[in-house]
């Protein structure tokens, strides 16, 4: 199972409040583990352009009122762009199944900063993260549902629409789902 390119959307009865009601863009998977940004949290108490200024580049219109996301718990003071497959910077991203990319390296912020960057783009800081067999074992315990990823999803949304919305283009109803995992 690669889940590269999809989205992970938290069952009601995750443990982890870290995670609760959290929809996660799966940047890259394999059998060494898995890792990905957490789409739908932001971290309201900080902005890109305070991120910008931190970083001495100089906040220009294309960061104007850009948020910041909570990416995941690990490594919470380094940052990432999930964007559109239509940006290349200095260094090639990390290209994602489905017309995304990953890039987590200065340019980028320099290029948002200017205008000159990706279409569609979130800024993360952090990211979640899952050693070998980890994530499918968490699957198999009904912590995560899983889903294609699709644009409208990632980047239209509102940030607090897109766990339900993940849900909905599965055909599932979060009124109908138990906090309380069963086997048969």
């Amino acid at each position: 199972m690669d889940l590269t390119g999809q989205l992970l959307v938290a069952m009601p009865a995750m443990g982890d409040p870290r995670f609760d009601r959290s929809s996660i863009f799966i940047c890259a998977h394999s059998d060494d583990g898995a890792m990905g940004l957490i789409i739908n949290k932001r971290a309201d108490e900080l902005t890109l352009e305070q991120v910008l200024e931190g970083m001495e580049i100089g906040p220009g219109d294309g960061c104007t009122g850009m948020p910041v996301h909570i990416g995941g718990p690990v490594e919470t003071g380094r940052g990432f762009v999930l964007h559109s497959d239509d940006h290349r910077g200095a260094l090639d991203p990390l290209v994602v199944p489905g017309g995304f990319a990953l890039t987590a390296t200065q340019d980028i912020l320099d290029d948002i900063a200017a205008g000159a960057g990706p279409r569609r783009a979130i800024f993360a800081l952090g990211y979640a993260g899952w050693g070998a067999g980890q994530l499918e074992s968490e699957i198999s315990q009904n912590v995560w549902l899983t889903c294609p990823a699709s644009f409208d999803l990632v980047f239209s949304r509102p940030d607090d629409a897109k766990w339900d919305a993940a849900l909905d283009s599965i055909g599932i109803d979060p009124l109908t789902l138990s906090a309380h995992a069963g086997r048969a």
